[in-house]
């Protein structure tokens, strides 16, 4: 869920002046003002105008500005990203009973214990691929309705997943199943649908985003703090009652979506640039000009310059200019900026820079998220001991949320500072280690395995983003990295395969099934930095040989 370093990405953009553009990044970002999140191409979707208008920062008063992101940032601190503090609610699931009625059957082959623990963790991956999955309509429905209802739909689903779970003994269906599913539906639709309050305060969208990820990340410790509350209460505090209170968090953002926060999406900064640089209709033949057309063309340029006003209030010229430089030294450093911007969609999807990228994310998101499902039953087994790993299952719950939180800044840097060859490297590294730490029988090798993987999770999520807006382009983001994402999230149901694995096939013991995956990776992996690393070479060869023509054939007088 890292789209938020993309429209960040998107903000300046488009402020770089013409004549300072490199010639690969100006046809580039010409071709689209705005990133589209809305996952059917242009082609299929065009604009309506029914759709809902954006509106300028610069409309709307500084206070509730501030109101609208210090109140998105609360509740998505609730709301956004939950259900991935499922290592948390699990036991407490486990010790209520969750499963026992389907799994009490005598003569079931697996036993009691694998049974339940089998149903919890394909409730787990359900609201994984949910989550995922639910980013292709997002963006749609944020185009053409806005955020607001995009809020109210991410409030319904929470509603609906709480009673779910809090009354899930006494529906004729799974109601944890289904429950956790409309939790994970809730928490995309609130989060996503915030990104555009970044456009609230053009000059601080970096730090916004960072609030809103952190809000993201930190989430998952609501279950962790529920958790620690229903140990204290000896279990009086169950999970029908901690469901029950949660509604008042969805009842809360319905007030505020009605309230306080916006109605239509803030225009980016490349929309206000748009009207601004949009010519004047042309002037009517002096004897077609008459008091109505004098009028409209009076009242488009008080608009233009109110906008202009507008503009240069929430940016600054000097910091915008210092900004869209700097971004534009950014996209010149990656090396690989704007390679596929000049092809449509299916021309992209079709290309070994779509289908590497897919496949490294489809076996990385299916490891982590097996990994956040089956901790503590790795561990029993590679510790032999069913007290240390409660323990660290403890200090998983903890460091997840933290770990999303503190890797916030230092990732922004190493994308800004590094080639796309160097951050996918990185990447690959750092998968493999977790991966050869994950089946070493050693605490060292288990705290250090969290360690890496609770800063490894956010960093692979933003990379996987930021590679997707410099390869393929704003234009086409919504369509290419919804694809991505859709196919990564369908292909997590492979982990109740991997569930089955792990606790029948090989009696308990990780090993096999993290050496496949580690397997599996680093032959993704390598292939994909060798064929970036390739392609990334050739593009400065020719930049250089373009240089060099074009110095020799600039004429020379003297």
């Amino acid at each position: 869920m890292s789209l938020n370093r993309v429209s960040s990405l998107e903000t300046f953009a488009h402020l770089v002046p013409r004549d300072q553009r490199s010639r690969r990044s100006s046809d580039a970002s010409s071709r689209a003002r705005k990133i589209s999140f809305n996952p059917l191409p242009v082609e299929w979707d065009p604009p309506t105008l029914d759709s809902v208008h954006a509106v300028g920062a610069f409309e709307v008063p500084k206070w509730k500005r501030i109101l609208q992101v210090a109140i998105t940032v609360i509740y998505c601190l609730f709301a956004a990203g939950v259900v991935f503090g499922y290592a948390a609610i699990k036991p407490v699931l486990k010790n209520e009973g969750a499963y026992l009625d389907v799994c009490s059957a005598p003569d079931d082959p697996v036993g009691e214990d694998t049974c339940v623990e089998i149903h919890l963790n394909l409730m787990f991956t359900v609201a994984a691929v949910a989550t995922n999955v639910a980013a292709l309509p997002i963006g749609a429905i944020l185009d053409h309705f806005g955020p607001r209802v995009c809020g109210l739909l991410g409030a319904l689903f929470l509603s609906i997943g709480a009673l779910l779970m809090a009354f899930e003994s006494q529906i004729p269906i799974d109601g944890l199943l289904f429950g956790y599913l409309f939790l994970a539906l809730g928490g995309p639709f609130t989060y996503i649908s915030s990104f555009q309050l970044s456009n609230a305060f053009p000059r601080n969208s970096g730090f916004i985003l960072a609030l809103l990820t952190g809000a993201f990340d930190a989430s998952s410790a609501l279950f962790l703090v529920y958790r620690v509350i229903y140990e204290k209460t000896g279990g009086e505090f169950g999970h029908r009652s901690f469901f029950v209170a949660y509604l008042i968090v969805p009842v809360l953002i319905v007030i505020a979506q009605f309230t306080v926060l916006p109605a239509q999406s803030y225009k980016t900064v490349g929309e206000l640039v748009e009207e601004i640089e949009e010519p004047l209709a042309e002037d009517d033949p002096d004897d077609q000009i008459d008091e109505h057309t004098a009028l409209l063309h009076e009242e488009e340029r008080q608009h233009r310059a109110e906008v202009l006003s507008g503009v240069q209030e929430l940016l600054g010229s000097t910091k915008a200019d210092k900004q869209a430089k700097r971004e534009e030294r950014k996209n010149e450093i990656s090396g690989v900026w704007g390679i596929m911007h000049h092809c449509n969609a299916w021309e992209q999807i079709k290309s070994p820079w779509f289908i590497l990228i897919c496949m490294f994310t489809v076996i990385q998101m299916t490891r982590i998220n097996y990994f956040v499902a089956t901790i503590r039953p790795q561990y029993e087994y590679l510790f032999k001991s069913p007290r240390a790993a409660i323990e660290l299952n403890n200090f998983f719950d903890l460091a997840l949320p933290l770990g999303g939180i503190l890797s916030i800044p230092f990732i922004g840097l190493i994308l800004d500072h590094t080639s796309t060859v160097t951050v996918l490297s990185a990447l690959v590294t750092c998968a493999t280690t977790i991966g050869l730490f994950g089946i070493l029988p050693e605490k060292w090798a288990a705290y250090s395995n969290i360690c890496l993987f609770v800063l490894y999770r956010p960093f692979y999520y933003t990379a996987v983003s930021d590679y997707s807006a410099k390869v393929f382009g704003f234009r086409t983001f919504g369509t290419v990295y919804g694809t991505i994402i859709c196919l990564s999230g369908l292909f997590n149901f492979s982990q109740s395969g991997l569930d089955y694995l792990l606790h029948v096939t090989f009696g308990g013991n990780p090993v096999p099934v993290n050496v496949i995956l580690l397997s599996l990776g680093l032959a993704v992996g390598v292939s994909m930095v060798l064929f970036v690393a390739v392609r990334a070479r050739g593009i400065k060869r020719k930049m250089l040989e373009q240089e060099a023509q074009r110095a020799f054939s600039t004429p020379r007088w003297g």
